[in-house]
């Protein structure tokens, strides 16, 4: 089992900034791929960056490329998703997801692929 806590959501305006947090805890999380998604009303979840649980590889949806970045810190057991000129569109509950992965050193880019879930942090971006 891995236990998720995500942190550091809140209304920001137009063209801010925030950093989302993620602790685990249950697993080694050196062996753990990360990702960050986000469901905003009457819409599906959908990925927003993605890690491999060594941090060599990320990936990034084309709608936050360029202003998001997801990094983790093993030593902390947490990811972070740094967000910058943020846009009313981002505005969604946000989630980070965990995937026990001993043996791959590789990303999970869909929900899917994850078995863990954080409770959610909303993110309220004003125009």
């Amino acid at each position: 089992q891995v236990q998720l806590v995500e942190s550091g959501g809140g209304l920001v305006q137009a063209g801010g900034s925030l950093r989302l947090s993620c602790a685990a805890s249950g697993r080694t999380f050196s062996n753990i791929a990360m990702g960050w998604f986000r469901q905003a009303p009457g819409k599906e979840r959908e990925t927003v960056a993605a890690i491999s649980r060594s941090g060599g590889t990320t990936y990034y949806d084309d709608s936050v490329k360029g202003r998001f970045t997801i990094s983790r810190d093993n030593a902390k057991n947490t990811v972070y998703l740094q967000m910058n000129s943020l846009k009313p569109e981002d505005t969604a509950v946000y989630y980070c997801a965990a995937q026990v992965r001993a043996f791959l050193d590789t990303l999970i880019q869909t929900s899917s692929g994850y078995s863990y879930w954080g409770q959610g942090t909303q993110v309220t971006v004003s125009s």
